[in-house]
């Protein structure tokens, strides 16, 4: 029941904002497909679950009272009956409830009365345990996203105890002393796990940024910020998210509406960490195509190339000049990218002689398309590049027209490149 809650409000914790560049929309009807979907792995994470040691004293009349410890007790079978999980509008929650559960354990018992001491194994049953959370989406004082225990109840209807082993008959007529005590143990010990798993959660959420959240008992909207950036630069990028919505589909089980904002973090983030450049080689072309990175295969294009610098390798340092920008269009998504390519040749003593530096200017669509497949819905997408240019800004080998190569270039984008993000043969 409760990991059936917390496993929803960790698949809905991203980091959230007053302008969100994501929303997320979960209905009902995805809660509850959640709720089943969660209810075996419940189970097999409850049968293996070990229970704290359990201790405290039982009289025997005027001879005072023995010391008991309940230690080792773990879960041998579960009967979990399938939980109900709510949205909760009056605290922006999810309220959790289960009843009708039923587990077997199975343990050892220690006693100690003076000197005398005594031990065996124990069996125990819990029938008709009932328990019920209510747990709060909010944000803390720091803006940070918050999840927090409304309300815990739990009863136990009954519990059957049998003792083995030892002097385990002398201690038979207290068992009704020990079902009492014991329930009210376990009893009391379920509300706090609730609330440790709750508060660890929280820990988690500490570097959430949050907002107000909407919820009624149809759905719940998360209004995300969506902002991704790098760990070891982290810079605000120089731009807004700009508000949208995403339309309720209340068939839908869970929707997801995201903005350019969030590719363009990411981007700003890659490009703000260096992360945004690449060297390339000869060995990195295909055996088979006709242009290779040597100064005699580039001379086709510079025909100073080979006089200068002739029978030589060649690199190329590709970066981008300014960030990438992605923009959204309605079934496409649009890429430009400005970048600069510098040329060397490899001298014979592993020294690189700069060649010249060109200028890139690209741009790459993604055409996005939906397929039914076994009543699910799933994304497919095409890549095609509309534009490509090279423009020469600096040479150390004598100006040259760039028409040629950037020809050649963008074939081998077209024919090599594209058919394999495509998934083409």
């Amino acid at each position: 029941m409760l990991p059936s809650v917390i496993a929803v409000l960790m698949l809905l914790s991203y980091t959230c904002g007053e302008n969100p560049a994501i929303q997320v929309i979960l209905t009902n009807k995805g809660l509850q497909y959640g709720k089943h979907t969660g209810t075996d792995w419940i189970q097999e994470i409850l049968e293996n679950v070990t229970l704290p040691d359990i201790s405290g004293k039982f009289p025997i009349g005027r001879l005072g009272s023995v010391d008991y410890t309940l230690s080792g007790i773990s879960i041998t079978k579960v009967d979990l009956p399938e939980p109900s999980v709510e949205f909760y509008p009056n605290t922006t929650g999810l309220k959790s409830s289960m009843s009708g559960l039923s587990v077997a354990l199975s343990g050892e018992w220690r006693t100690h009365y003076g000197i005398i001491h005594d031990g065996g194994t124990l069996d125990l049953a819990l029938f008709s345990v009932s328990v019920m959370s209510i747990v709060e989406l909010g944000k803390d004082a720091n803006g940070h996203l918050s999840i927090s225990s409304v309300t815990c109840t739990c009863t136990i209807g009954d519990v059957a105890i049998q003792f083995y082993g030892g002097a385990s008959w002398i201690f038979r007529p207290f068992v009704p002393f020990f079902k009492g005590h014991i329930k009210g143990e376990i009893q009391s010990r379920i509300c706090p796990k609730v609330e440790e798993v709750i508060v660890i959660l929280e820990d988690h959420l500490q570097v959430m940024n949050a907002t107000k959240n909407t919820l009624n008992w149809l759905f719940v909207t998360l209004n995300l910020k969506g902002e991704l950036y790098s760990i070891r630069t982290h810079k605000e990028p120089p731009f807004e998210a700009q508000s949208f919505t995403v339309p309720q589909q209340h068939s839908y089980m869970f929707s997801v509406g995201m903005s350019e904002f969030t590719l363009n973090s990411a981007s700003y983030g890659c490009y703000s960490d260096g992360l945004l450049q690449a060297t390339v080689n000869d060995s990195m072309i295909p055996p088979l195509s006709p242009v290779h990175l040597n100064t005699t295969s580039m001379g086709q294009f510079i025909p100073q190339l080979p006089k200068l610098f002739p029978g030589l390798l060649m690199s190329l340092t590709v970066y981008a000049r300014e960030v990438p920008m992605f923009s959204l269009k309605p079934d496409a998504v649009k890429l430009d990218f400005q970048g600069t390519v510098k040329a060397f040749a490899i001298l014979p003593n592993d020294t690189q002689a700069p060649l010249f530096t060109l200028n890139v200017v690209s741009n790459f669509v993604f055409w996005t398309f939906w397929a039914e497949k076994v009543k699910i819905d799933s994304a497919s997408f095409m890549v095609y590049s509309p534009l490509f240019t090279l423009t020469l800004i600096g040479s150390e080998v004598g100006t040259f027209q760039t028409d040629a190569l950037e020809n050649v270039v963008k074939m081998g984008i077209e024919m090599a490149v594209l058919p394999k993000v495509n998934g083409e043969s």
